[in-house]
């Protein structure tokens, strides 16, 4: 998953909730095959990005990813198997649906998502989809700087993505909420 998206329109101004919400957040433990994150926690925001009444949910939540320097963006599902991203962090947004997403590799977490559902995966979080249902439409987006890639927890890849996953670059700003975002604090180095 990491398809461009063509040039965004700019008809109308993103629409997060009014001020940051405090995340769910999450420290998942190398599982032995997927390594997540050991330093920086998984986010949810839920009910991130008002939704309500919107035609064309997954242009909102573009909007509101690019707004805040988050880009190389994508509509699709999650993958139905266990993968992570060793070189770069990323933003998942449910435009339409829900899905049960396990998170943090086979010994991680089941968590429910629904429309307007931002989660913000460190590189290096296992993801999983084992559920949806049939209108899902995700967002995905990456920060500006790391580079995109697929792991599905080899034993080849491991040793690499050991090496790379500590030294991607924090991003500059919070996908949803800017450089006012929670992130900013939780993700501090």
């Amino acid at each position: 998953m990491g398809a461009e998206n063509a040039p965004l329109k700019r008809k109308s101004p993103p629409m997060p909730t009014a001020k940051p919400s405090e995340p769910e957040t999450y420290l998942f433990a190398d599982d032995g095959s997927v390594p997540n994150n050991p330093r920086l926690p998984f986010l949810v925001y839920r009910g991130a990005v008002d939704l309500i009444g919107t035609p064309d949910p997954e242009e909102v939540i573009e909007r509101v990813f690019h707004a805040n320097g988050w880009g190389s963006m994508w509509r699709n599902g999650i993958y139905p198997y266990v993968h992570y991203h060793s070189m770069i962090h990323e933003g998942l947004g449910l435009a339409r649906g829900r899905a049960t997403v396990r998170f943090g590799g086979n010994k991680g977490r089941e968590l429910e998502l629904g429309q307007g559902d931002v989660a913000v995966l460190p590189a290096g979080t296992g993801h999983q989809c084992l559920w949806s249902s049939p209108d899902l439409m995700v967002i995905g987006s990456y920060p500006k700087s790391g580079r995109y890639d697929l792991c599905r927890g080899s034993k080849g890849e491991r040793a690499k993505a050991l090496e790379t996953i500590p030294r991607v670059p924090l991003p500059d700003a919070d996908p949803v909420f800017g450089k006012e975002g929670p992130l900013l604090r939780l993700w501090q180095n």
